[in-house]
């Protein structure tokens, strides 16, 4: 006989939602929970920032210090959820925790699917009047100065002195670092 299963939210210690996810994984496939829970989540986005000349794409919780469980509460299964390590307790209460409504669950999952197919660039890494340093190109070991940052075209335009004269350059992000 199929239970049935609604998402609730667990307030975890923040930058812990790995470790919780992790716990109760593990207590899925010991079998403790294996019936009443089905899937663990942690959502999560993906963030572009320019470091050292190179583009990385890091992974960061866009919720953080919630996990997401799909559980049917019967039995222990609340105890052993409230009770998992760097959990702080259910979201909505203790005593009977309120499920997400399916909207809220769609309108989360649905975010996590559109970040795997979308990278989001959160970072703008420069700001005018900043010192840079050229790091690609022709002009690459000068220094000089922002004058324009155009964060849809992931441009800027530095000022150099070159030959004692100042030089306007278009440069792509990963073309200059700070200094």
């Amino acid at each position: 006989m199929a239970v049935e299963k609604s998402w609730y939210v667990l307030r975890a210690v923040s930058s812990k939602e790995a470790k919780v996810k992790e716990y109760i994984d593990a207590e899925i496939k010991n079998g403790r929970l294996g019936d009443h829970v089905s899937q663990v989540l942690i959502p999560t986005e993906k963030v572009i920032q320019v470091r050292g000349g190179k583009r990385i794409v890091k992974e960061r919780t866009y919720l953080p210090g919630y996990v997401l469980v799909e559980a049917a509460l019967v039995g222990e299964t609340v105890h052993i959820l409230r009770n998992t390590p760097n959990v702080l307790g259910f979201l909505g209460g203790m005593d009977n925790p309120t499920p997400l409504r399916e909207s809220e669950v769609n309108r989360i999952l649905g975010k996590v699917d559109e970040m795997q197919e979308d990278l989001v660039d959160v970072v703008i890494p420069y700001v005018e009047g900043e010192a840079v340093k050229v790091t690609d190109g022709p002009f690459s070991g000068f220094s000089g100065v922002i004058e324009k940052v155009d964060n849809e075209k992931k441009k800027v335009t530095v000022t150099v002195k070159v030959f004692g004269r100042s030089t306007g350059l278009d440069l792509g992000f990963t073309q200059v670092e700070k200094e």
